[in-house]
């Protein structure tokens, strides 16, 4: 081919199928990023739900271990943030946690046993499907809201009228 002529039809079009080509892998490589990046914050999420779950489960032991003559319940999350039924303002938990999946610190709170009064767990709102198939208790787990965080009933409420 001489200086200056136009290449054959044979030769036409081999550098734009290339950058298509180019562009296609590349397309294809930040799909398979994002979904493993979505699975990543996902697994996340839900280990941070397990995390402040269980705190909150520590938190409420804590209070009852802590009330002064016949244990009890919390009524609400701020009674466990800051409790104020002795001289000394206790803190059994350091902040009042948000849900992960809602961002919000909306638990739904699992009444206590008749006889008491308050909550002995909390379970998120979230209808969202975990990962996970089973909770940290062992039990099969579907979605967010079929976690359920609570502790252990108080003995010295159980069956008293």
């Amino acid at each position: 081919m001489r200086t200056g002529e136009r290449p054959g039809p044979q030769a036409r079009g081999f550098g734009y199928l290339g950058l298509l080509f180019f562009i296609a892998l590349t397309a294809a490589a930040l799909a398979a990023l994002g979904q493993r990046w979505s699975l990543a914050a996902q697994r996340e999420r839900e280990r941070e739900l397990v995390f402040r779950g269980q705190a909150i489960v520590r938190a409420i032991e804590s209070y009852a271990a802590a009330t002064p003559g016949r244990p009890a319940y919390p009524q609400s999350l701020d009674d466990l943030v800051e409790d104020r039924r002795s001289l000394r303002p206790r803190h059994h938990l350091r902040q009042r946690y948000a849900d992960p999946f809602t961002g919000e610190a909306d638990w739904a709170l699992i009444p206590a046993p008749p006889p008491a009064l308050g909550f002995l767990g909390v379970r998120s709102r979230s209808d969202r499907l975990l990962l996970m198939s089973k909770g940290p208790d062992g039990m099969p787990v579907e979605r967010a809201s079929g976690l359920q965080f609570a502790a252990q009933p108080l003995p010295a409420l159980a069956g008293k009228p």
